[in-house]
């Protein structure tokens, strides 16, 4: 209610945001396990003098800056336009929430740019021992950035003690953010040596250097996997009640939450297999092989941690359908379109007759002619439904999932959303909205698959 929404056809406006999000975090995992790989492999070429590992490093951290600079950038510019249009209340809360964490991170950031610009155009200036320095500077502030932005998002998922005390440590040390931390470090670590693989084998010929490479490539590989079967362990220990009966209710969450471990444990056995065993099995099909399947698992894993959340944004604090818990109780008094700036304005702007002593009268709503009471009814969609599900196709289809349904049916999925799926937000407007979104979600429900209609009474043939 507090800010106006943002409509994004067939997709969702969410889903947007989760499509961007796994892209940035597929690239900015690489940001810190490859500044870790760079910092101790540069560091080891350094010491062993080989002047062949050290120029294929250089041509190494163009790529990694290339992908981790420009592109993380850009997709990071990204999650903050998409989330500020499509989740603007969650993210005003977690902007005040977390103001110093925010700074930190900032701060972090511009610290990752400049040691990495300087970590590569001034590779041949600076001395060794100073270049290595540069190196894990960038390591250490990469990683720090992982663990500022983890503290945060693992917040969303379960707050602790926060929404009693709104202390930044308890929300910042919350019950997720250990095993988030390690299941994220341990992915830097896995999909680092995955970008390695596949730049390596395009770029090295010499057959030595690329064993050496992918021997000391897989064992940060292979710790990477251990962290992020033990981090998820406990991701799932410490998930909220209603995470976990989320997670248990949907039959395709457990496929993905078995897809996770079962191709995480496969990269295992790959990797040990190959590149750790018998570093000659190294090739172009294998890079893209196994980067596929790490970009697989961390994009399944983003899915599935976005998917437990509901029926909250940020657990307990705010709703899915942009509303604060709180605020429930208020909104069903006075109404959804009352209690919307911009619902209000627009109810004032297009039917004045709506108004009464400054207010909208919902009792006056029935008296529209059906056409302005549909046009309300998908206003009031937009901002108690689609934050979630899109109108015709698309993503999670009202109007195939209301399919076949009574009208009777869908007035009482209106007026008690959580008593139908528990991970649907409570309805926050009065009994006159309710029936108006009754009836629009009744005007774009399609028949019985079966070849059934169904009138105001029930079955028509």
């Amino acid at each position: 209610m507090h800010y106006p929404w943002w409509h994004v056809p067939f997709l969702t406006s969410p889903m947007l945001i989760a499509i961007v999000a796994v892209l940035h975090v597929i690239v900015s995992h690489y940001a810190v396990g490859g500044g870790l790989f760079l910092a101790v492999e540069t560091g080891y070429a350094y010491r062993a003098r080989n002047h062949q590992y050290l120029d294929y490093l250089k041509e190494h951290a163009w790529f990694f800056i290339l992908v981790t600079v420009v592109f993380g950038a850009i997709s990071g510019v990204g999650i903050w336009w998409t989330i500020g249009l499509a989740s603007p209340l969650a993210t005003e809360t977690l902007i005040h929430a977390f103001v110093f964490g925010w700074a930190m991170e900032y701060v972090t950031f511009i610290v990752e740019i400049a040691s990495a610009f300087i970590f590569y155009y001034y590779w041949e200036r600076l001395d060794a021992k100073t270049h290595q320095a540069i190196a894990w500077i960038y390591a250490v502030s990469a990683w720090m950035s992982l663990v500022l932005i983890t503290g945060i998002t693992s917040f969303m998922l379960n707050p602790g003690t926060w929404p009693e005390n709104h202390n930044f440590w308890a929300g910042f040390f919350n019950p997720q953010f250990a095993p988030q931390v390690l299941a994220r470090t341990g992915g830097a670590f896995l999909l680092s040596s995955l970008y390695v693989y596949l730049h390596a084998s395009f770029k090295v010929k010499d057959h030595d250097l690329l064993n050496l490479i992918a021997r000391r490539s897989a064992r940060p590989a292979l710790w990477g996997a251990i962290l992020i079967v033990v981090g998820g362990l406990g991701w799932y220990i410490f998930l909220p009640a209603s995470a976990k009966a989320a997670l248990s209710a949907a039959s395709a969450l457990n496929v993905l939450m078995v897809v996770i471990f079962v191709v995480t444990a496969a990269v295992f056995v790959m990797l040990y297999l190959g590149p750790y065993r018998h570093p000659g099995w190294i090739s172009p099909g294998f890079g893209i092989l196994f980067l596929s399947l790490g970009f697989t698992a961390t994009a399944t894993g983003e899915y599935i941690r976005e998917a437990v959340r509901k029926p909250y944004i940020i657990y307990n604090v705010v709703m899915g359908n942009q509303v604060l818990p709180e605020e429930i109780p208020e909104l069903r008094a006075k109404g959804i379109l009352e209690g919307g700036s911009w619902t209000k304005a627009l109810v004032a702007s297009h039917y004045p007759q709506l108004i009464h002593e400054g207010k909208v009268d919902a009792s006056r709503l029935s008296k529209l002619p059906e056409v302005d009471q549909l046009r309300l009814g998908q206003v009031l969609f937009q901002y108690s439904c689609n934050n979630c599900h899109a109108v015709d196709g698309g993503f999670s289809p009202v109007d195939h999932l209301i399919r076949g349904w009574t009208p009777e049916m869908i007035r009482m999925a209106v007026k008690q959303p959580e008593t139908l799926l528990f991970f649907m937000p409570p309805w926050a407007g009065t009994p006159e909205e309710a029936e108006l979104l009754a009836k629009y979600l009744v005007s774009i429900a399609p028949p019985h698959p079966g070849g059934m209609d169904y009138g105001d009474q029930g079955y028509v043939e």
